[in-house]
């Protein structure tokens, strides 16, 4: 933890609850704080995270010049209440990841930012400001191939056969559905292949998820397309080692780092032109990318990627060297904390 005259640049999380921009802080703090003096504020985060409290923030002197890096509308409020308010003496740094038309008070509150970040060129090009873009990187001493694929999927208890997994929330904005459709259709071609569905669904799209499993049931594949309970962020990578090919059927995403983890860990990847995806599976070695909603069309890509199994082990040792050179945690950290440094130059 810096001393408060040493402390640079704070993240501010303003959600209790698991999130994509918490699990963002939790993966970059640890890494910058190396660098810069960042520390975290706000709930839900891993205690090792060096951190003040919100009143701790309050109270710090106005001087120096510090970072307030916002990612939500309520992290920018209260970055603008602590400057204007508070005369605390800070930049305002503010992460976009949204793929929409932003309203009119998220427009208003980005114009009060002295810097704008999206996380891809598609998030870029729904802001009505200049913004540099970085995209996300993953640890990749965290996600890597396994050595032993046969071994870990008899640990998991599963089979070993060719294995296709989706990971994630449960509901329809995420296309858990369109995932369980094209398995179906996929294991009506294919005898040596199995699927895995694993995340959680909260109360309000459990009806959804009963909804799937009835679907595989009603085919005849319950012991081949597999509902698993979500796992903690310790035990995600293995899951990820199995998989022979990752299926990312998102109708919308902000960014989307499944796709990354899963080609970290050496499976290529079937996507939908959401989020970051074509900006992530770049060439047809590594994977294809559809529209979002179009089953057929991930059904197919799919069951293109699956017709010849040896391609599709070369396809995953490119998709994990492919993340290699273009998308590490530390280039993520990197590229932000230049912008850190320009915003306390400037």
């Amino acid at each position: 933890m810096p001393h408060t005259s040493d402390i640079q640049v704070i993240a501010p999380n303003l959600k209790r609850r698991l999130s994509g921009v918490t699990a963002t802080i939790a993966r970059l703090v640890p890494v910058q704080k190396d660098k810069i003096g960042i520390v975290a504020t706000g709930p839900g985060l891993p205690a090792d995270l060096p951190h003040l409290s919100i009143l701790q923030v309050a109270l710090l002197p106005a001087k120096p010049r510090r970072v307030w890096h916002a990612r939500r509308n309520t992290e920018m409020l209260l970055g603008l209440f602590l400057r204007h308010i508070l005369r605390k003496n800070f930049k305002l740094l503010f992460t976009s990841a949204s793929q929409r038309k932003h309203s009119g008070y998220t427009k208003w509150l980005i114009s009060k930012m002295d810097a704008v970040v999206a996380t891809s060129s598609k998030t870029a090009g729904y802001l009505e400001c200049d913004s540099k873009v970085i995209l996300h990187g993953i640890n990749l001493n965290d996600f890597t191939p396994s050595a032993d694929k046969p071994a870990l999927r008899k640990q998991l208890g599963l089979p070993d056969t060719t294995l296709l997994g989706c990971y994630g929330r449960i509901r329809h904005q995420k296309g858990t559905d369109a995932f369980v459709d094209a398995m179906i259709t996929l294991c009506g071609q294919n005898d040596d292949i199995a699927g895995i569905v694993m995340g959680r669904a909260t109360e309000k799209h459990q009806a959804f998820l009963d909804e799937q499993k009835a679907k595989v049931e009603d085919a005849g594949l319950s012991d081949r397309i597999l509902f698993k309970p979500e796992v903690s962020v310790d035990q995600i990578a293995d899951w990820y080692r199995v998989l022979d090919l990752y299926v990312a059927p998102q109708r919308w995403e902000g960014f989307g780092l499944t796709p990354l983890e899963a080609m970290a860990c050496g499976a290529p990847v079937v996507a939908t032109d959401v989020g970051a995806f074509t900006e992530i599976i770049t060439n047809d070695q590594i994977g294809h990318v559809v529209e979002p909603g179009d089953i057929p069309a991930l059904t197919a890509a799919s069951a293109n990627m699956l017709e010849n199994r040896s391609n599709l082990a070369d396809a995953g040792q490119a998709a994990r060297i492919h993340v290699e050179t273009h998308f590490s945690l530390m280039t993520e950290a990197e590229a932000l904390i230049e912008t850190y440094h320009d915003l306390l130059r400037s």
